[in-house]
This record gives C-alpha cells, structure tokens and sequence, in this order.
C-alpha cells in the first residue's frame, strides 16, 4: 500500500532529475527529443510527493514500447498508455515510487499543457504555495488513498491548468 506523503521542496529534486535525464537519454538515444522535468518537484519552494515526475518528448511514441526491457532493466515498470491515449507510462519505485516516466510524442497536446502547469506555478510562487497547502492537506485526509488524495486536489488543480493556459497563450502577460 502506497502512503501519501507531501514533503516541503527539495532542492535536490533537480539533481535527481538530471541523474535520471542522463539514464533515459542512454535508453531512448536518438528517439529522444527533448526531456522536460514536470510535476511539483519541478517547481522551486512547491510541497510535493517525492516522486520525479519526467517528460521525455519523442520522435515515435510507437517505438516506445521496444524500449519496455531496457526500462524493466533499470527499475521501471511498463505500464502502457494506462488510461491516456498518446502516453506511455512507466513507475519505478512499486509501492515506494521515487519516479513516474510520462512519454509523449511530439506535438501532443499534453505536452503544452503539463508545461503551461509547471511555468504558470513557477511564476506564481503564492498560487504554488496554496496549492502545495492543499495537497498537505489531501495527504493528511487521504494517508492510504491516492485516489482519495487525487480526487480531493482535483478541482484546484484543474482552475490552476485552466489559468496556466490562458497565461501561457496570452503570452505569460500579468
């Protein structure tokens, strides 16, 4: 059973991050486009669940899935689209994730989107502080429940993305 727990920022998230870049770029090699760090942890001063969510951008996302036993090989679990068209997913950690691998091929919209999130939060440091709040407070309320945990940060969340994107198609403006 996974424990929802939220954490003040860590620096070293980055660090963390830019280990794993190094590994990912060795498996995709010249598949990869571009890889992007999303998520809370991307976000200076953002309470989080220590768990480093990634981006890797992709020429193929039908190629991907040649890439399961080499991803198996360093402690992530293929997980296929899992619910979103477009993606493919892959946890390492099991029950104690340290990391949540979201590939998108170029062009997909998710990608816009999850960056919109992420710099919309990383220019508002208020608006990523009550958000961080808020998912205190879900961990608290939900200690055993990640769908619990999920479902109570959902409509926050969701204003917070509706924001973003209108700041990022207003060109970042305020």
């Amino acid at each position: 059973m996974r424990k929802m727990e939220v954490r003040p920022y860590e620096a070293r998230w980055a660090s963390v991050f830019r280990d794993e870049v190094l590994l990912l770029q060795r498996i995709f090699g010249d598949e990869l486009v571009e890889i992007h760090h999303i998520g809370s942890t991307a976000v200076p001063g953002l309470s989080a669940k220590p768990i480093i969510d990634i981006l890797p951008v992709v020429r193929d996302i039908s190629r991907v899935d040649d890439y399961n036993s080499e991803m198996r090989a360093h402690g992530y679990e293929p997980r296929g689209e899992l619910g979103l068209a477009g993606r493919r997913y892959f946890p390492k950690g099991g029950d104690k994730r340290t990391h949540h691998v979201h590939v998108y091929q170029v062009g997909h919209c998710a990608i816009h989107r999850h960056l919109a999130f992420r710099d919309y939060l990383r220019a508002h440091p208020d608006e990523a502080k009550q958000y961080g709040d808020v998912k205190q407070e879900m961990a608290k309320r939900f200690p055993c429940d990640s769908g619990g945990y999920v479902k109570g940060k959902e409509a926050f969340a969701k204003a917070l993305e509706e924001k973003a994107l209108i700041w990022k198609a207003l060109g970042q403006i305020e």
